[in-house]
């Protein structure tokens, strides 16, 4: 079993060659120092994102310890409501796209909360961008707009996804823009 360490609001895999098997074998996480790894032979700590590490630990791949101790899911469940904004319904979506064969990566630098990646990154550009939203929340035409625009911008395919969390299904709305 690999081991991390969670340090405030980071999670640290240092043995590096721990690391680079779990970013050679999904393309988790992000080598200390490296924005853009070209290859898995990076050599430094590997920095997973708490989402990853909830599904690494629920998948008995990895342990998360703190202070020297390790926690079990429920209690890394607990740490990451406390601390990721809507934690269930985002996680719920990483999850299900993660099961569906996509790599799943921080989506913040393009305004959303994923970049969905069908071989991964630095093989190719991320094809989907994908925001959570709740099945109560409200998008408004201006909200659609911006949105599609940003992602035709970057060619990328804007994506709603809206989790339900008393059947664990997620729904995905994807836009497409086109020129008549």
């Amino acid at each position: 079993m690999i081991e991390a360490e969670l340090i405030q609001d980071t999670i640290i895999v240092w043995n590096i060659e721990d690391g680079r098997k779990l970013y050679r074998e999904g393309f988790y996480g992000k080598p200390l120092g490296i924005p853009k790894p070209k290859t898995p032979d990076f050599n430094a700590p590997l920095i997973l994102d708490i989402i990853e590490a909830v599904y690494l630990v629920e998948k008995g791949v990895l342990v998360v310890k703190k202070d020297g101790e390790p926690l079990n899911l429920q209690e890394l469940l607990e740490y990451a409501e406390a601390n990721y904004e809507r934690f269930r319904e985002r996680y719920l979506v990483y999850k299900d796209l993660r099961e569906r064969g996509f790599i799943v990566t921080p989506g913040i630098k393009f305004g959303s909360d994923f970049a969905v990646y069908k071989l991964g990154p630095g093989l190719e550009h991320a094809p989907f961008i994908v925001q959570v939203r709740s099945p109560e929340d409200r998008v408004s035409a201006l909200d659609i707009i911006r949105s599609g625009r940003l992602a035709t911008t970057v060619r990328k395919h804007f994506t709603i996804a809206i989790p339900d969390l008393r059947t664990s299904r997620v729904d995905y709305l994807m836009f497409e823009w086109w020129r008549a």
